[in-house]
Order: C-alpha cells, then structure tokens, then sequence
C-alpha cells in the first residue's frame, strides 16, 4: 500500500518534470497579465469615449482581470495535461499498478496540482491587478478600497477552480484530446457567446466560468454587464459546486473502469 506523501512526491515530480504543465503556467500568468494591462492603458486613453452607463458602471478592478478570458484557458490546457497525458502516454497503468488506491491516486494529484494552480493563480493576480491600476492612472483604485482584496484573491481562487474542474473533466473522459476538445470551445465560444444572447443569458450565467468570473467584480453590474440573481460569493460558490461534480464523477470514472 503506497503511503500519502510517496504519492504525492510522486505526483510533484511528475508535474515538474513535464516541461508542457510547466510552460501553461506561465502562459496561464503571461496572458493575464499582458492582456489586463493592455486593455487597462486602453481604457485609460479613450475612457471619456465609453457611454455614460458604462462610465457609471466602471470597475478599474475587473478591468485589469480582462486577460482572465484568455488566461483561464491555459489553465483548462494545463488541468487537462495533469490527468490526461497519462492516458495518451499509458502510463496510468503504471501509476494505478504503483498506487491500486485510486481515490489515493487521484486525490494526490489534484492536491499538487490544484496547491501549484493556486500559487501561480495569486501570483497572476496581483501582479494583474497592480500593473492594471498603474495604466489606469487617475481611474484606478487602490487594494485597500471596500472589496477589491476580495476580488484579487478571488481572481486566484477562481484560476484554480478552472484547473480543478478541468482535471475532473478529463478524469471522466480519459483523453486529453476529448478533454480540450470538449473545454476549450466551450469557455471560449459557447459561454461567451450564449451569454450574449438574451433567450440564453440566464441559463449561461450559471456556467462555471460565468458564475464564478462574478468574484472578480467590485462594482455591480461592471461596465453595463447587467444583473445576476446571485452576488460574488454566490457565483463563486456555483463554480465550486461543478468543480465537485467533476471531480467526483471523476473518481467514479476511475474506480469503475479498468486502466
């Protein structure tokens, strides 16, 4: 029987080993961080050009999180390369012949994966948010104002939910190919777009991304986005409830089904 902390040695040096994982990461907190600051410096030189509800509705904290957009996505690709490159290499025959506990298995590698995520996740977002408020200039605010710690520690917490959910996806389909396939369309095309369209915006705000994105808000309805029937705690705690579910589902997968 392999003890905790041999399997979770194990599973760091799989994950840092892997120089895929390790370069999503950092593309995970380039992106962010880029693309916040240039939308930031953007709206910093044409923000008397923004319609008046939007001026209103301003949030120079939400702001400097725009690259989370794309940023999320290299956490999808990263959560997913955790679990699947196993698969797609057939190692996982190997690991579960070292480790026959599967929930041992499993559970050790979101643990390490999810406590790098989170790191990398803080890092992006502080680093996003005050490079975004310096571009901002006058239209900044500061991390001691009402509510904007909770958004940039929320920026990392959200970061790591996305990694997590992806592995429990990828756990359930056994392929990364599947996985990426299935999760990369769907945060990037479907939830954006359906959220955009008023018959399907109030089934699209309970989408993992949608809802849990609600954490990175310090002003209500930021730059004229428009009402949710939950706050930013709610929506966060909605993204939580699909991590579960993916994971859990899982570890149902994988204890069920041969390697």
């Amino acid at each position: 029987m392999a003890s905790v902390p041999a399997v979770l040695r194990s599973e760091w040096t799989k994950i840092r080993t892997v120089s895929s994982t390790t370069w999503t990461l950092i593309s995970a907190l380039v992106v962010t961080v880029a693309l916040g600051a240039a939308l930031s410096a953007l709206l910093n030189s044409t923000f008397d050009d923004l319609e008046r509800a939007q001026q209103a509705t301003f949030d120079p904290t939400f702001t400097s999180f725009s690259g989370m957009v794309l940023g999320q996505l290299a956490m999808v690709v990263f959560g997913v390369l955790v679990v699947g490159s196993e698969y797609s290499s057939g190692m996982i025959r190997t690991s579960l012949a070292a480790v026959p506990q599967r929930a041992t298995f499993l559970f050790s590698k979101i643990l390490v994966a999810g406590v790098l995520a989170l790191v990398v996740g803080m890092v992006t977002g502080f680093l996003a948010f005050f490079l975004g408020q310096a571009l901002l200039g006058d239209h900044g605010t500061t991390i001691g104002e009402p509510n904007v710690l909770r958004a940039v520690i929320g920026s990392g917490l959200y970061m790591t939910l996305i990694a997590l959910f992806s592995m429990g996806v990828t756990a359930m389909l056994r392929s990364s190919m599947l996985s990426l396939g299935i999760l990369m369309p769907f945060f990037f095309l479907v939830s954006q777009i359906l959220a955009a369209v008023p018959v399907a915006k109030d089934v699209a705000r309970y989408f993992p991304d949608q809802a849990g994105s609600k954490i990175l808000q310090v002003v209500p309805n930021a730059m004229d986005s428009g009402e949710a029937p939950y706050g930013p705690w709610g929506g966060l705690g909605i993204l939580v409830l699909w991590v579960v579910a993916a994971l859990a589902g899982g570890y149902v997968v994988l204890k069920k089904r041969d390697a």
